[in-house]
């Protein structure tokens, strides 16, 4: 975003009416300069009021990522985490892999208000409006090799789902490898990219997508079934106080993680998920598919499908998981 258009959007963020003469007067621009920074804050999903004799406002008020209000909800874990707030990247997960090569520390976390390049798992581009999601990334040291954090995807999954019920998210669910769901619909997903040796040490970062509030317009654009906090909750939550949550548990479970592994933490994730002892189909490299009833996951975090030859095991790669009817 342009400086002009993050100096429209943190006035409009009060959800009031602010006429486009105040606005080109407080930021010291033309009014014209002010319908430009609108319309950019529309192409993002940001849905704007415009009334005439009353100016503009925004459909609903935007909680604002904030260093200082996020290290407040923090308190005693502030000391663990070193916040980077950006109003726009292409990619948090890209840029924290570039300050992981140079030596960024432990704990580091990026998040954006928006991100140009947002993706997936798969190469997939992940959509979020402005101010209606929390887009971060998050960069843990570990002393294994990449090997030995087989499962950390999954172990990041019970983190934000036990924050997000912890938040009144009540019914959140996981899909193996990487989704967190609720009501069926992806409500967040998670990107693990790894750097260092084989055998260690090992630079996780841990990018994080989660739907706070979702416009019809985002909605269209994800086309697939979506979930948000604002239907889970009943509200929309303050984004600082959630990412500061979700960074909190998501410590708490990656010391353990570093510690122990994935296995402590696989039954945990066995009553999260979503399609546990039920008919799935996998979707496997080159087009090749293969179905099964869902047996859960081993302790290194391998997919158990029971299939008429026997159970095998799968790991995430390339592979994809869709229920079925057969």
């Amino acid at each position: 975003m342009k400086p002009l258009t993050t100096g429209v959007l943190g006035l409009l963020a009060d959800g009031e009416f602010h006429s486009g003469e105040a606005l080109a007067r407080r930021l010291a621009v033309s009014r014209a300069s002010v319908w430009n920074a609108v319309r950019a804050l529309e192409t993002m999903q940001l849905e704007v009021y415009k009334v005439h004799g009353r100016g503009y406002r925004l459909a609903q008020p935007v909680s604002l990522l904030d260093r200082m209000r996020i290290e407040q909800h923090l308190g005693t874990n502030a000391g663990r985490f070193t916040l980077d707030i950006r109003d726009a990247v292409d990619s948090t997960n890209t840029l924290l892999l570039e300050c992981a090569a140079r030596g960024a520390s432990s704990g580091t976390v990026l998040a954006a208000e928006w991100q140009g390049g947002g993706r997936g798992r798969l190469g997939r581009p992940w959509h979020a409006g402005l101010g209606g999601a929390l887009t971060f990334s998050l960069l843990w040291r570990f002393a294994q090799g990449a090997t030995a954090l087989s499962g950390l995807s999954l172990a990041v999954g019970v983190a934000l789902a036990r924050a997000l019920e912890d938040g009144g998210a009540r019914g959140v669910a996981l899909k193996w490898p990487n989704d967190v769901l609720w009501r069926n619909g992806k409500l967040a997903g998670i990107l693990t990219e790894l750097q260092g040796d084989a055998l260690g040490p090992t630079a996780a970062v841990i990018g994080v997508g989660l739907n706070v509030r979702l416009s019809d317009a985002t909605r269209a654009r994800i086309g697939q079934a979506a979930a948000d906090l604002e239907t889970a909750c009943g509200t929309a939550p303050d984004r600082n106080a959630l990412l500061a949550c979700l960074l909190v548990e998501l410590a708490r479970v990656l010391d353990a993680f570093a510690r122990q592994g994935f296995a402590p933490l696989r039954a945990e994730w066995q009553r999260l998920h979503a399609h546990q002892g039920r008919r799935v189909t996998l979707l496997l490299p080159g087009g090749a598919h293969q179905r099964g009833r869902a047996c859960g996951v081993a302790e290194d975090g391998a997919f158990l499908l029971e299939t008429q030859a026997g159970v095998k095991r799968y790991h995430s790669g390339e592979i994809s998981l869709r229920p079925s009817n057969r």
